[in-house]
């Protein structure tokens, strides 16, 4: 494994994917099942450019390269330690030809990235808009749960920005809040195409949804089966084992 430094608060993880490792830190916002399941819901073909917004410790990206190692992918992180230790990770896999990890805000996309280039746009949004959860003491968690920093208004701004027509838009946000997403993603030319519901158990209502819009196109979703995280009697579902790698 490389030589990159490791601090006292930070931990390597190994993400069970083609040898794959990611940096951690013990005090700050860490990656949950909603990037992996993001990762895997995102359709990816050769040699495209992707940019994940928001990208926290990188994880999107390694696991997308992870996926399909012929990909580039931008990704743009607005707090500076997180992506400093993103970047870190990516040295850590060798990926640097095929990652590269922006510290900026995606709400000035226009002056980081270029114009309707990239053909896949990820992003695993705050749930909560700012003051619709309890506060979190430390920034980052703060940050990556509510709109603190932007708003989905502002992310499906970048997206469009960056996508070229026909580029897809991946992001994963509460199922509540599914009529929202679709009436501010229209004046941006995001048209929502493929839908997931996410269910903790069979019996549960959906708690979580993935979403792929598409830009420039017309209306008309296919809605897929639903995906359960747990089965009736707790074990983990066929359908997460595959997405972990774990058959």
């Amino acid at each position: 494994m490389n030589n990159v430094p490791l601090y006292d608060d930070e931990r390597i993880d190994d993400l069970q994917l083609v040898n794959l490792h990611i940096i951690q830190s013990r005090h700050s916002f860490r990656f949950s099942m909603d990037s992996v399941l993001l990762a895997d819901f995102a359709v990816l073909q050769n040699r495209i450019w992707v940019c994940d917004l928001g990208t926290g410790t990188g994880i999107v990206p390694l696991l997308l390269y992870g996926r399909n190692n012929t990909i580039h992918c931008d990704a743009v992180e607005i707090m500076a330690d997180a992506a400093e230790r993103a970047q870190r990770s990516v040295q850590l896999n060798n990926a640097q030809e095929h990652i590269t990890v922006h510290h900026g805000d995606l709400r000035q996309i226009r002056t980081l990235l270029p114009h309707a280039v990239y053909s896949l746009v990820t992003c695993n949004p705050p749930y909560s808009a700012a003051g619709a959860a309890i506060p979190s003491p430390k920034a980052a968690i703060q940050g990556a749960r509510q709109e603190e920093t932007c708003t989905f208004a502002d992310i499906a701004m970048a997206a469009s920005w960056l996508l070229k027509d026909h580029g897809r838009f991946c992001f994963m946000l509460p199922a509540h809040r599914l009529s929202e997403v679709i009436c501010t993603m229209r004046p941006y030319r995001l048209e929502v195409k493929r839908l997931r519901m996410v269910h903790s158990t069979p019996d549960k209502e959906a708690r979580l949804m993935l979403v792929e819009a598409m830009k420039g196109v017309s209306s008309g979703v296919v809605v897929m089966p639903p995906l359960i995280i747990k089965n009736a009697d707790g074990a983990d579902s066929e359908e997460l084992k595959r997405i972990y790698h774990q058959q």
